[in-house]
């Protein structure tokens, strides 16, 4: 009986012994030894693992960057949207080459339909997910374009930078936002784009996605775009584009002018951040602009001479 435990345990241990000695030479044949450079350019990314590169995590990311630094010589079409520029330097530093600054992005929500432009007609009762209320109807005020209003855009966000406004039922984007895209993956009626801040932080855009014909949009609601392409006509930078009854601004093209903002008569087109416009007097009548020249005169008059504040002395008696 212990002859034969004996045997057992020395054919065990030698088995053990042939199959560890394959697979050191296994481990050796296909051992792969990784860039030094991965670690470095791994550490000076955020560590937010958004997936706003377009890569699965910082560390796929650094791999990818490395892979390009060595065989393109070059990061060009690689961005960290959370780093930024000053990430994006760092890292083209520890691999000893330049990179382009790139223009800043927002999320910015392409719908204006509030509770007051989109008044609601019926009642939605389910899942509190607007990918599940998406597949079940049209949304309450009756546009199927429209923001369903139950947050899957803020769930998805990570950095605390959108957030659902009561007053209005729509998504609010503030200042955190760093452009990962993750709340554009996130909704479902695809309302949500990622556009240029823009020069001092201003940007022009069709707060509008319904592609249903003018007179149906506007019947949902009051800002709809309804195509009627006065802000395609305006427009002097071939800026804006028509398509399925609906205008777009192209960010790249756009100068800012805001003539098309001007002439769209259901107010569907934005402008952020601009000073407020000075009101222009009408010339083209000749009564209104007499009235004007008149109420001008007769202000400077009354800057000029000022009533008099003595007592009117009586006239004398005639003879």
């Amino acid at each position: 009986m212990n002859e034969i435990i004996i045997n057992a345990l020395l054919l065990l241990g030698l088995l053990g012994g042939v199959m560890a000695v394959i697979l050191f030479f296994v481990a050796q044949k296909f051992k792969v030894i990784e860039d030094p450079r991965i670690d470095q350019v791994d550490e000076a990314l955020p560590k937010a693992n958004c997936g706003g590169c377009g890569y699965p995590g910082c560390r796929n990311f650094a791999e990818v960057c490395v892979k390009s630094a060595s065989e393109r010589q070059s990061l060009e079409g690689l961005n960290c949207p959370v780093g930024g520029n000053a990430v994006m330097k760092q890292v083209a530093a520890i691999l000893e080459l330049e990179v382009a600054d790139v223009e800043p992005q927002i999320a910015v929500v392409r719908c204006n339909g509030t509770h007051n432009n989109h008044p609601s007609r019926v009642s939605y009762e389910g899942a509190s997910s607007c990918a599940f209320a998406h597949n079940l109807f049209g949304g309450e005020g009756g546009c199927q374009y429209s923001c369903l209003g139950l947050g899957d855009c803020v769930v998805s966000c990570d950095f605390d930078a959108i957030h659902m406004d009561a007053a209005t039922g729509l998504p609010v984007v503030n200042d955190k936002c760093v452009a990962c895209g993750a709340c554009v993956k996130a909704c479902p009626r695809n309302i949500i784009e990622l556009r240029p801040k823009g020069k001092k932080d201003r940007r022009i855009f069709v707060s509008c996605v319904n592609k249903d014909k003018g007179g149906i949009a506007k019947k949902n609601c009051e800002v709809a775009c309804i195509g009627c392409s006065k802000c395609f006509q305006v427009c002097p930078y071939d800026a804006i584009t028509m398509a399925d009854n609906l205008a777009y601004i192209d960010a790249e093209k756009c100068k800012l002018c805001r003539k098309c903002v001007e002439v769209c008569p259901t107010n569907s087109i934005h402008e952020i951040n601009f000073p407020a416009r000075k009101l222009k007097v009408e010339t083209g009548d000749g009564a209104v602009a007499a009235e004007a020249a008149a109420a001008r005169k007769a202000e400077k008059v009354v800057k000029e001479k000022p009533a008099s504040t003595e007592p009117e002395k009586p006239s004398e008696p005639t003879a």
